[in-house]
């Protein structure tokens, strides 16, 4: 195999598993990627307990690594849930503490934690291109051919490509050129995010907070910690409710922040750092094709951010791990066709399609204030009832209750 014969457009946290996991195989393959690192990606900045799955799978010392490296990386423990009325219930990642030797998953700004995985790309199987972009694809006998230009305006080509990774986020030339991905309002969320300093009232195992504030609604509001005493404070919100209801996050947002009562006295002497930016996220909350004649997509690409948390690392690196095991397969069977692709949807959506069905649920349970405020109400008076939706965490079985209108009715007739 030539590096050029499997070619990945993105580095990113897709586009550096996907290389990361092929040359753990001692594939050669080339990555590409437009930016300079180190970046910024605006991006709510928590890696989940499947970040940390998938490294534990690259190398267990990357765990180590981030728990040496406090100034760039915030170990965190859970969520806290706020419901429209102000209540709270506080839900570890994990139900025993105990048995853990590190965090359940961590908080790192994109520019720092993406720079991390660019800079482990190991170049005895990578041939990095950073600073390049994709201008053009063209189909072959042999796969495609591509045409890129860096930043000093030299035009290249890389001819006959067998595989063809796409992970270059939601704007990816490889998923609007090869695939039938399209945007489509009720599976796409608009987000906006901030940094902020001298945000009060921060969870002292680091919780990130997920607040569904009235101004808001059907979208949340989040506060999650970082290092060095920032935060990450941001709103998120289905387009199609932004559509409907004409909403401006940003000025919706700021109003909160000044005036709710349940969150204002948090930044009375906070002060925003850079500017507050936005960005879309293309929602799992459809199964779609992801992939086709020598090409696989990856992370953003494919669409694959939870729908309910709006969190989509954890999804992009799984799937770059897949990914990667596929590609393996394609060379050991010469095969690189679209229907031999297909066992790569297959393999990701067998694992993950149902956590993302009941993330979809839940995202559609914001249209009812009053059932967060119920469930909110009823788990502070109810032990039981906290300790299993923190199992929901790690149980898919237990997550499913939240997508049986009789789990509710027993929560109204129990105590």
């Amino acid at each position: 195999m030539k590096a050029t014969d499997i070619v990945i457009i993105g580095a990113g946290p897709a586009g550096c598993s996907t290389s990361l996991f092929l040359a753990k195989n001692k594939i050669p393959h080339t990555i590409i990627d437009k930016a300079i690192f180190p970046r910024d990606k605006v991006c709510g900045d928590a890696l989940s307990g499947k970040v940390v799955y998938v490294m534990k799978q690259l190398n267990s010392e990357m765990i180590y690594e981030y728990n040496q490296n406090n100034n760039q990386f915030l170990p965190s423990w859970g969520v806290k849930f706020v419901a429209p009325n102000g209540k709270s219930i506080d839900i570890p990642f994990k139900s025993d503490m105990s048995k853990e030797t590190h965090a359940p998953g961590f908080i790192s700004k994109r520019m720092d934690f993406d720079a991390t995985l660019f800079n482990k790309l190991d170049k005895n199987y990578a041939q990095v291109f950073d600073g390049t972009e994709l201008t053009s694809i063209q189909k072959t006998n042999e796969g495609y051919n591509l045409k890129l230009k860096n930043t000093a305006n030299t035009e290249l080509e890389i001819n006959d490509v067998k595989m063809l990774v796409g992970a270059e986020g939601d704007r990816s030339i490889v998923a609007k050129t090869l695939s039938n991905i399209k945007k489509e309002n009720d599976h796409y969320c608009a987000g906006i995010r901030a940094y902020y300093e001298g945000v009060t009232e921060l969870h002292n195992q680091n919780f990130i907070e997920l607040h569904f504030l009235d101004e808001l609604l059907p979208g949340y509001f989040w506060i999650f910690p970082l290092p060095n005493g920032q935060a990450n404070v941001g709103a998120g919100m289905l387009s199609s409710s932004v559509s409907a209801k004409k909403v401006n996050l940003k000025e919706d947002m700021l109003r909160a922040i000044a005036n709710n009562p349940k969150i204002k006295h948090r930044f009375a002497n906070a002060n925003l750092v850079g500017k507050i930016q936005g960005w879309g996220l293309p929602l799992g909350s459809k199964k779609r094709e992801i992939s086709g004649e020598n090409f696989i997509l990856t992370g953003d690409a494919a669409s694959l951010i939870d729908p309910f948390t709006g969190e989509g690392i954890g999804n992009a690196m799984y799937s770059g791990m897949l990914a990667a095991s596929h590609i393996q397969n394609c060379i050991n069977e010469n095969n690189f066709s679209a229907n031999f692709n297909q066992q790569y949807d297959k393999a990701f959506f067998d694992r993950q399609w149902d956590e993302l069905k009941l993330s979809h649920t839940m995202q559609k349970l914001c249209k009812y204030p009053w059932l967060f405020n119920f469930v909110v109400n009823k788990a502070n008076k109810n032990k039981a009832l906290r300790e299993t939706i923190s199992c929901m965490f790690e149980d898919l079985d237990l997550r499913a209750k939240l997508r049986n209108p009789f789990f509710y009715f027993k929560l109204l007739v129990n105590d």
